[in-house]
């Protein structure tokens, strides 16, 4: 078949979206389809300009590309997946998340503006009226599902993804220190890790990597570990390659990741992979999924009292740690999650 692969990426900012995208391009091409993708520019302020790229991907005519049918179109990010295709499928990351479950929360951009109410109330009549048109909506996890039936009333099929170079993955013994391997931004909440720290019983040390969304942020985050004097606690280690992302994880006693209301979260399933107990938060979302509290990892409050407790747990008990990590990679390799199942029911 030939595939069209649609998807919006904010310019120089990479993540966990970029990867999935280019990992289903991969995956579409393994199996011997003739696939590409179509990642569209997309620009969030001022909140205007989120209808004009609603409208813009509206306008797309992606039924054909130089006189030759386009087979099949899957759609991933808003505003994206509203293009019109009669064989067009969705495999929903995230709707706009400003609009949605963020709306009520202190780090909502949206609401602030004036417009901002009726910005919100054209993604969501958007979202009702064209999610449906598609042959099969699928989203990415089931905190995204549950996203989907909340808000707009529509039912959904999980599908789950395996990480990037997934049987690179290796466990080796571990060292002193708990592993934060994510972007730098708000919704991740190094902030809170620091500030865990800062409350922790034990000389408990994180290493951080992953870019920062801006330089203002990473600097805020360095005045905080300086304020709670955390200095030789933690470590910056930035953008990394994958194979030393993969050797941090290897040699990490547990990994830490309780970011807000995550969609899926890599971290969750590449700690699993690396046999590594998993740190998350209640309200962290997509971990939650696979994390289960003192079996694969610990599950705590999102207060520094409560995560500090899960640090001092595992720095106390290493040969637990260790055991929750077994299970984890047990629990993953229960799942038989693969991208040729992906392949088999996107185009199905």
């Amino acid at each position: 078949m030939r595939v069209l692969i649609a998807t919006t990426q904010v310019p120089f900012v990479r993540g966990g979206a970029e990867i999935h995208a280019e990992g289903l391009l991969q995956a579409l091409r393994s199996e011997g389809h003739e696939a590409e993708l179509i990642a569209i520019p997309f620009k969030w302020y001022p909140p205007e300009r989120i209808t004009e790229a609603m409208l813009a991907c509206r306008l797309l005519d992606l039924t054909e590309s130089a006189g030759t049918r386009v087979d099949r179109v899957i759609g991933l990010k808003f505003p994206a997946y509203l293009f019109r295709h009669p064989s067009k499928v969705l495999w929903i990351l995230h709707q706009h998340r400003s609009a949605y479950e963020l709306w009520d929360h202190e780090l909502c951009d949206l609401r602030r503006f004036p417009n901002g109410p009726d910005i919100r109330a054209a993604i969501m009549e958007a979202d009702r009226q064209c999610i449906p048109e598609a042959k099969a909506v699928f989203a990415n996890s089931r905190n995204v599902a549950g996203r989907l039936k909340r808000f707009c009333g529509i039912d959904s099929t999980p599908l789950y993804h395996p990480p990037r170079d997934a049987t690179q993955f290796y466990c080796e013994r571990a060292d002193d220190y708990l592993y934060f391997p994510s972007r730098l931004c708000e919704l991740k909440r190094q902030s809170l890790v620091l500030e865990a720290l800062a409350c922790t019983k034990q000389p408990v040390r994180v290493k951080f990597a992953g870019a920062a969304d801006t330089p203002a942020h990473a600097e805020r985050l360095r005045e905080l570990a300086k304020k709670h004097r955390l200095e030789d606690r933690v470590q910056w280690l930035g953008p990394i390659t994958d194979d030393e992302m993969r050797r941090q994880y290897a040699r990490a006693l547990a990994i830490v990741y309780p970011p807000i209301d995550e969609d899926f979260g890599y971290v969750t399933l590449e700690a699993m992979l690396a046999s590594k107990a998993v740190i998350t938060c209640t309200d962290s979302g997509g971990p939650l999924e696979f994390v289960t509290h003192q079996k694969t990892g610990l599950i705590a409050e999102s207060r520094p009292e409560s995560l500090a407790s899960a640090f001092d747990a595992v720095w106390g008990d290493r040969n637990q740690a260790a055991m929750w990590g077994k299970n984890g990679r047990s629990c993953y390799e229960s799942l038989d999650i693969s991208w040729v199942t992906v392949v088999r029911k996107l185009l199905a």
